[in-house]
């Protein structure tokens, strides 16, 4: 009896204590790949609880019909030496789920991976984001502003995320937005997402990197593409420069607040790509030393220029 009432406490406490929990973010999707990988997780869920449902409800009734109490005392069982129809219902079926959940994760990752449905035709917004220990910079080279540990984003257009790490490798992820990629520091990754609903959610790194993880975090803010506009506007009328000086203290490891600047470190501090990736060229030294490299040719190129038309 006190074993009854024990599960019928730890039975009501449980939906007192989830009654009160928020909806989980990846289940809350504000765009449309995040949707995509929604519907995969409901998909995935209501797979496993039909499997869970059908396997114990075939043990409930096994048990049932079969205990030994409902059996006579001489009752001897007989010799089996297999079934092929159960066999191959017990092996197909495994099978026939795997093939489906498989069709569908290959499917939905081939959609999140390119521009958003329904987006193709329109020009994306693309935002270089970087990490450092412990911060995000977000560069927007259209409009010539940078952010540190906040990103505004308009809604229903895509964007385009071109991630790379001034530290160890790091993890973008909007969970309401999309899924999450790495961020690593000799190459430059690209993430497709879109944001379809006005509001502010919650960005992250998802990898551990060191004891400033946890705080590790930025705000994203969808709105109205007019809004957008006149938030750059703004920016680019009272923020200060972004200067190399200033943006090597930025890379310190630290926390920082919520930072805006005109002007992007792209301009002096190009991301890993194109001729600038590869080993090493995601370091602040390495793109110093090739821009020193190239000034020197040009110096001495002015100069044998010289020489040869003085003779």
């Amino acid at each position: 009896m006190k074993m009854k009432w024990a599960l019928y406490s730890l039975f009501i406490t449980s939906i007192i204590v989830l009654t009160g929990c928020e909806s989980l973010m990846v289940l809350d999707p504000k765009g449309p790949q995040a949707e995509t990988q929604a519907n995969v997780i409901w998909i995935s869920i209501a797979t496993m609880a039909f499997i869970v449902i059908v396997v114990f409800s075939l043990l409930v009734f096994i048990v049932l019909k079969y205990r030994a109490s409902k059996q006579s005392e001489d009752y001897e069982p007989p010799h089996i030496e297999g079934n092929p129809i159960v066999e191959s219902i017990i092996v197909g079926i495994p099978v026939l789920i795997i093939i489906f959940l498989s069709i569908v994760t290959v499917k939905s990752t081939y959609a999140v991976e390119k521009t958003p449905k329904g987006y193709e035709n329109k020009k994306p917004l693309i935002v270089y984001a970087s990490s450092s220990n412990w911060k995000w910079h977000f560069s927007y080279p259209e409009e010539n502003i940078e952010t540190v540990n906040y990103l505004y984003v308009p809604t229903d257009r895509p964007l385009e995320f071109k991630l790379y790490s001034y530290g160890p490798i790091t993890s973008f992820w909007i969970p309401q937005l999309g899924g999450q990629k790495y961020a690593m520091s000799d190459m430059v990754t690209t993430l497709h997402l879109a944001a379809s609903v006005p509001g502010e959610y919650m960005g992250r790194n998802a990898n551990f990197s060191g004891k400033g993880f946890a705080e590790n975090t930025f705000l994203v803010k969808a709105m109205s593409e007019s809004d957008y506009d006149k938030w750059v506007e703004d920016v680019k009328a009272t923020a200060k420069p972004l200067t190399e000086e200033k943006f090597n203290e930025l890379l310190k490891p630290g926390h920082l607040g919520q930072l805006t600047f005109s002007g992007t470190h792209l301009q002096f501090l190009p991301a890993p790509e194109g001729e600038y990736s590869g080993h090493h060229h995601g370091s602040h030294q390495s793109h110093v030393d090739s821009r020193g490299g190239h000034e020197h040719n040009e110096h001495s190129n002015e100069k044998d220029s010289e020489h040869d038309h003085h003779e």
